[in-house]
């Protein structure tokens, strides 16, 4: 088996707690295709997100930061 990995980042807009983060972060990680999902307590706008693009689009990362009423960008790495 051939397994891709892309990795994206994350910009948060808003300002969030470290719970906020982990729940957001364990969020994302239960999506199918995600493989990585970490953040720093130093740099908390920012998430870095590991998937395979054949299993999963991106977008719905958005859709999984939306799902707890914050707001983000995506920023290709």
């Amino acid at each position: 088996m051939n397994i891709k990995m892309a990795d994206v980042l994350l910009h948060i807009d808003e300002n969030t707690s470290k719970e906020q983060r982990e729940s957001l972060r364990d969020t994302i990680l239960v999506l199918d295709g995600v493989m990585s999902a970490d953040y720093k307590d130093d740099r908390p706008h920012l998430m870095i997100v590991g998937y395979d693009p054949d299993v999963i689009n991106s977008s719905k990362f958005l859709s999984a930061v939306n799902s707890k009423g914050l707001h983000a960008e995506l920023i290709g790495l």
